[in-house]
């Protein structure tokens, strides 16, 4: 006589759970995807995104170009994503300087057109993205390519009244009235600084600056960066 063993009784709602289990496990995640046609990629399945430039006075070919976005995506999915789609594009991935960390990452990059620089971050269960990339042919036409290894500042004032910017233990006077903009060089770092003018402080602000970048100062709207 033929004996069977049985195995042990499971309940039904308890098979059910296990086959939905099953099901998941043998579920893979939809890969990121972006248009091949744009230089600047974003996934598509963002739930923002922007396209910026930015350009010199009376210039066609922008100092910079910036994609920002947003996608309910892992920071290392995310990551892949763009090793993959710049690398199809023929941008070379620099290690110097990189930051890989749980919750960011920075990146830089050197494209067909110019320097670029990737930073994801975490906000409210999405990674956070800002891929920028500056054009060094167009800021050298307009006067705003910093010395090599500095950051530059640029800043001007067009009230007639006497105007100062106290940063870096420098003092520097700013002429009033239609005035060409000043250019300051400094080394990457964090700096404070304090614009004056007939000597009343009217903004007092931090700026950080790395290595090539250049940007715009005012004393009515926060620090901008241009290239």
């Amino acid at each position: 006589m033929t004996m069977v063993k049985r195995g042990p009784n499971v309940p039904a709602r308890w098979r059910l759970l296990l086959c939905a289990l099953i099901l998941l496990a043998g579920c893979s995640k939809e890969q990121l995807t972006a248009d091949p046609n744009v230089e600047m990629p974003a996934p598509k399945q963002s739930s923002f995104s922007q396209f910026r430039t930015t350009r010199a006075h009376g210039a066609e070919a922008p100092l910079r170009t910036e994609v920002e976005a947003r996608v309910p995506a892992e920071l290392g999915e995310v990551l892949a994503f763009y090793r993959r789609e710049l690398g199809q594009r023929g941008w070379r991935e620099q290690p110097d300087d990189a930051i890989i960390a749980a919750d960011r990452v920075q990146l830089a990059f050197i494209s067909p057109k110019g320097p670029a620089v990737l930073k994801l971050g975490r906000a409210k269960g999405e990674t956070t993205i800002s891929l920028a990339r500056r054009n060094p042919e167009a800021a050298a036409k307009a006067d705003i390519l910093p010395t090599s290894g500095q950051a530059r500042l640029i800043f001007g004032y067009l009230r007639p009244d006497v105007a100062s910017l106290v940063i870096n233990a420098q003092i520097i006077e700013i002429a009033g009235g239609e005035n060409h903009p000043q250019r300051l060089d400094l080394p990457p770092g964090t700096y404070s600084y304090e614009l004056l003018v007939s000597g009343l402080r009217v903004r007092a602000d931090t700026i950080t600056l790395a290595k090539g970048e250049a940007w715009s100062l005012s004393d009515d709207k926060m620090p901008s960066q241009i290239y």
